[in-house]
Parts: structure tokens; C-alpha cells; sequence
């Protein structure tokens, strides 16, 4: 079997992301709070700097997020959040990345309005944290616009998804969501093509959920759909390693080799440039059968 086969997804307005063994989203969080980086890129200049960096070591995705959803994190009012992202969304409009191919452009939000508005700004795909439990009117905006979609597991809301979880069996209740809202996605309009499947690590979450995930990942993609892993410098390592913030870029590297060659496609990350790194010896390493 050739670990890190290529693959394609397709998002909004048909476009294909792919044939590529991997896909990296360049996280670009415009927010004052967010947990690695908050306030760094808080104004629109600042942003599309960094924008343009993350574009130049190799990411294939911006992602924009105007809300932080770390645990406890309080909810940012639609109006704040549009002010964050809207001018973002519309400066990368028709920027290009280095291989001369059009950025895709990812909006982070969970609330409808955020969604449309940024889709009209030119978004491609939105980065749902929710998977449309928080704001219901999402799904119609889904099902209107078609973009290509992240889907997240998540168990309760930032400001209190971590006040002690607990699943019966963390992988089988993951997997039946999926495939619950799979159906309610597909119902609304939503092609089934254009959704890339994310267990939500430290979602509502513990250290031992965490990884029994990250061990299990070949199950999610038995489902058939592309998979996301968002992992980069979160709190985990610095249960798992004793690592504090700022320092768990080299767990984090680790952990995307590992999943990497467990059929992981997309990785979320704050740090492209090394990201690029490991993903081509993961590669270069995968066995092949001839």
C-alpha cells in the first residue's frame, strides 16, 4: 500500500484540491485571543503579511478564524467577527501562492451569517467547529453556496467543552456523528465530495480521548471522505510531553509524520514552513508495492 497516496477534494465551485498526497491549511488567526498566536495578526495589513508568508513556505489553504475556540474562550459577536475576517477574505482575492495555483481561501466560523458573508467575499470552503449544532441556519447556507466544508466533531461549546468529558467508547461516538450528519449534509445539498472529515482533537476531549483518536484514524477513513488533522502546538503535548506553549513544535512534527502515513490528507498548522519539511520525508519514506 502507498501511504500518503494522492488525493482529491473539491470545494466550492467544483475546483479540485488535488491529486496531492497531502494539503496543508495555513492557520491565520485575525483574533486577539487565540491561543498560539493571538493578537500577532489582528489588523488586515498584519494579516495578509502573514497571509502571504504562510502561502510562500508552501500552504495550500488560508484558513481565517475571527473567533478563538480554545476551551473557555467567550463567544465574539457577529458583527466583531465580520469585522475581523471580511476585509481578509476579500485581500487574498487573487493573490497566488508559489506554485503559480490560486489560494484557497478557508473561513473558520461556526455562525451562518459569518459563512455567507465571507462566501461572498470569495471563501471556498468553511472550517465549522460545530458542524452546524451551534447555528442551524449554516446548513441552508451550505446547501446554497456548496463550498467545500470541514467537518468537525466537537462535544459541547468552547466555554465549556472541557469541564470533564466523557464518551462510552470516543471513536464509535465519533464515527456515528459522522455519519449522522453526513446524511443531514447531503439531505441539505451539501455534495458529499466537498466535505473533509476532522475528529476535533481537543474538543471536548481529554488526553486519553485525544489519542485513542489520533491511534484510530485509519477507522474514520473507512467513511470514504478525506481527513483533517488540526493538532498543531495543542495543549495535549503539554500534558503528553511536559512541553509548554512555544514549545511543542517538535511533538507537533512528529505527530504529522505519524498521521501522515496513516492516511491523513489535510494538516492544520501554525508552522507551514517545517510542516512542508516533514510531510515530503513522510512521503519519500511511505512503503511501496509494486
Amino acid at each position: 500500500m502507498l501511504m500518503l497516496a494522492p488525493v482529491h477534494w473539491e470545494i466550492r465551485g467544483g475546483r479540485s484540491l488535488g491529486p496531492a498526497p497531502f494539503l496543508i491549511f495555513g492557520i491565520l488567526n485575525v483574533t486577539p485571543d487565540s491561543f498560539h498566536d493571538g493578537g500577532q495578526y489582528a489588523n488586515t495589513d498584519a494579516a495578509l503579511a502573514h497571509a502571504a508568508v504562510l502561502a510562500g513556505e508552501g500552504a495550500h489553504v488560508l484558513d481565517v478564524g475571527g473567533e478563538s475556540t480554545r476551551p473557555f474562550a467567550e463567544p465574539v459577536p457577529p458583527e466583531e467577527e465580520l469585522e475581523r475576517v471580511i476585509p481578509v477574505v476579500r485581500g487574498l482575492n487573487g493573490l497566488r501562492c508559489g506554485n503559480g495555483m490560486p489560494w484557497a481561501v478557508s473561513v473558520d466560523t461556526y455562525k451562518a451569517r459569518t459563512a455567507a458573508a465571507a462566501l461572498d467575499a470569495g471563501a471556498d470552503i468553511i472550517n465549522d467547529v460545530s458542524a452546524c449544532a451551534f447555528d442551524p441556519q449554516l446548513l441552508d447556507v451550505l446547501g446554497q453556496y456548496r463550498p467545500g466544508y470541514v467537518l468537525m466533531h466537537s462535544k459541547g461549546r468552547p466555554e465549556d467543552m472541557q469541564k470533564a468529558p466523557e464518551y462510552e467508547d470516543v471513536v464509535e461516538e465519533i464515527l456515528d456523528f459522522f455519519e449522522k450528519k453526513l446524511k443531514e449534509l447531503t439531505s441539505a445539498g451539501m455534495p458529499e465530495a466537498r466535505i473533509l472529515l476532522d475528529p476535533g482533537i481537543g474538543f471536548g476531549k481529554t488526553l486519553e480521548h485525544n489519542l485513542a483518536i489520533l491511534r484510530s484514524m485509519d477507522r474514520f477513513a473507512q467513511l470514504g471522505l478525506p481527513l483533517m488533522a488540526a493538532v498543531s502546538n495543542k495543549s495535549m503535548f503539554g500534558a503528553l510531553c511536559d512541553a509548554p506553549p512555544g514549545q511543542r513544535q517538535n511533538a507537533t512534527q512528529a505527530a504529522t509524520a505519524i498521521l501522515a502515513s496513516r492516511g491523513v490528507f489535510a494538516h492544520r498548522v501554525h508552522d507551514v514552513a517545517l510542516t512542508v519539511q516533514t510531510l515530503r520525508v513522510a512521503e519519500a519514506l511511505a512503503p511501496r508495492v509494486a
